[in-house]
């Protein structure tokens, strides 16, 4: 027997409440409260001139164990604090137990700053000749993202990369969002900026280096270009690759096989993998 009516099940219930809850709170009608307002999103305030605001627990920890750096104060959640291998009692800085509405308020919403905050100054200056002994090193043309220079110091860390060299102009500078990504790899390698990349690379490969610059139509296989007792690996940027500057001052100009329809990886997805082939043959 047929019928001409529907039938509801209680799931359908259930979202015609959600849509009649969320018509009503749009109209400020009686039933406005059962939807839970938006938190509205907040920014960052400034940072204090010639400081750095480092957040997140991997990150603070490393920086708490470096020597280099000049610490001026940590800002923890009590929650945080008892994740810290820290001395309350005996702190190496001033020390403020806070609520984490007092970190959103400092670092902006969308910090995942997982209840600590360090105010410290930036890290000293380094130059190439800090990276005198490193069989493996990575260079970057103008990457500009810190979100994938972070990635790539993470990355650099994990596979014993002795230093991270870029561009002065056009790089992120250090900041809570670099070190955050880095994930505590900004206090374990050299990061190198440098006025003028052409003449760096120079002197990079006058120390006996083999600079392979990356890109999707490199003229040979990655792994047929590593060659010599040090490697220098070049990558370009997000959006362009390698400058043509670049393109003709490396030793030669490599390809990472991909054999998907996409050929290309994000910068800081091909360092990684560029990074291992490198370890892999310098063992």
């Amino acid at each position: 027997m047929s019928t001409d009516r529907p039938t509801h099940t209680p799931k359908d219930s259930h979202y015609a409440n959600l849509r009649r809850a969320h018509r009503d709170a749009k109209a400020g009608g009686p039933d406005a409260s059962s939807v839970p307002p938006r938190r509205p999103k907040v920014s960052a305030k400034p940072v204090p001139p010639e400081r750095v605001r480092l957040y997140g627990l991997h990150t603070v920890e490393a920086a708490l164990a470096n020597p280099a750096r000049r610490l001026h104060g940590l800002f923890v959640t009590r929650n945080a604090l008892s994740r810290l291998p820290l001395d309350e009692a005996n702190p190496p800085c001033p020390l403020r137990v806070v609520e984490p509405r007092f970190l959103d308020g400092e670092l902006g919403s969308d910090a995942v700053h997982q209840g600590v905050m360090l105010e410290a100054d930036p890290l000293a200056t380094r130059r190439l000749s800090d990276l005198a002994d490193s069989r493996l090193l990575l260079v970057l043309d103008q990457v500009t993202d810190p979100h994938n220079v972070g990635a790539i110091l993470r990355s650099a860390v994990a596979f014993g990369a002795g230093g991270v060299v870029t561009t002065a102009r056009h790089s992120p500078q250090e900041s809570g969002v670099l070190a955050k990504s880095a994930s505590g790899a900004l206090e374990l390698v050299p990061y190198v900026q440098v006025g003028n990349l052409a003449e760096a690379l120079g002197d990079i490969s006058d120390r006996g280096y083999t600079t392979i610059g990356l890109d999707s139509d490199g003229e040979t296989d990655l792994e047929g270009a590593l060659n010599g007792d040090r490697i220098a690996l070049v990558l370009g940027s997000e959006g362009k690759g390698l400058r043509q500057k670049t393109r003709d001052t490396v030793s030669v100009v490599a390809r990472l096989e991909a054999p998907g329809a996409i050929r290309s990886l994000n910068v800081s997805n091909a360092a990684a993998v560029a990074l291992y082939a490198a370890h892999r043959f310098m063992k």
